[in-house]
């Protein structure tokens, strides 16, 4: 019952989190964190849940980077250059992790996850800003439509510090950043955005997992069961984003990440009362 709980959980946020570009990670700690007291009894703290599922970004991100890449969806320069400065950053930031109380945390969490639910409502809306960057690239879509966006390296690698040390610290992949300011700042087509935005994360996930190692903050066990479950959602993740359009995913996204942003910060209102 728990190993296939387990696989299930995988599956589900990272099919989510690969048609988005956001990895996985805001499904899967707050699950770790409500589950093991009830079924898991694994002693599962914040810090832990944060680096499982650090660990289990790894294989989402894997997988679905090789299905975008097939796609030809991969922006391999780009991803590289964002994770110049977001892998040390999620290095940085796990270090942290185990630094705040749980009550913080889970308040801190909970805001996060409105603040993302408020991004991924305004995606469709995003409009790309008016500027003409110093590094100019191109992309064909299916259509045949060209689309052409940019960046300058004096934005790019603060944007991609900033999102790493998030990444780091709440385990969530900074794809729920990346894929918005990709649109909104440098004018990468979504699909593109999206694409890159999951190859960064498996680079960033993996500096990320080492830096929790070091601290002991992974549950190998939920690890191991989530794993396989992350490889197949990531596939499905990708299929699903070539061929849908995954409006009304987003929706049953937007309304459950609301109602679970508002539940971790009540937890964590109730722990800091405590």
């Amino acid at each position: 019952m728990t190993i296939l709980l387990l696989l299930s959980i995988g599956i589900l946020a990272s099919t989510f989190g690969s048609i988005v570009g956001l990895g996985g990670g805001i499904i899967i700690i707050p699950a770790l964190l409500y589950l093991d007291p009830v079924l898991l009894h694994r002693g599962i703290s914040t810090a832990s849940a944060v680096g499982t599922s650090m660990v289990v970004l790894v294989f989402t991100a894997l997988s679905s980077t090789l299905a975008f890449h097939k796609q030809k969806k991969v922006d391999v320069r780009s991803g590289l250059l964002f994770f110049a400065s977001s892998g040390p950053a999620a290095l940085l930031g796990a270090s942290f992790t185990g630094l705040i109380a749980p009550g913080p945390f889970q308040i801190g969490f909970g805001c996060f996850i409105l603040f993302v639910s408020a991004l991924l409502l305004l995606k469709s809306r995003l409009k790309p800003l008016p500027i003409s960057w110093k590094y100019r690239r191109s992309y064909t879509d299916a259509a045949g439509i060209t689309h052409h966006y940019g960046y300058n390296l004096s934005l790019a690698l603060p944007v991609g510090f900033s999102v790493g040390f998030v990444s780091g610290l709440f385990g969530i992949g900074g794809g729920s950043l990346f894929v918005p300011l990709m649109i909104l700042l440098f004018a990468f087509p979504a699909h593109l955005a999206t694409a890159t935005s999951m190859f960064v994360i498996f680079l960033s996930s993996i500096t990320g997992s080492l830096g929790h190692t070091l601290y002991g903050e992974i549950d190998w066990f939920s690890a191991l069961f989530l794993a396989p479950g992350a490889w197949i959602g990531g596939r499905w993740g990708a299929a699903i984003a070539n061929r849908l359009s995954g409006n009304a995913l987003l929706w049953v996204m937007r309304v459950a990440m609301v109602l679970l942003g508002l539940r971790m910060i009540w937890s964590g209102v109730l722990l800091v009362e405590v």
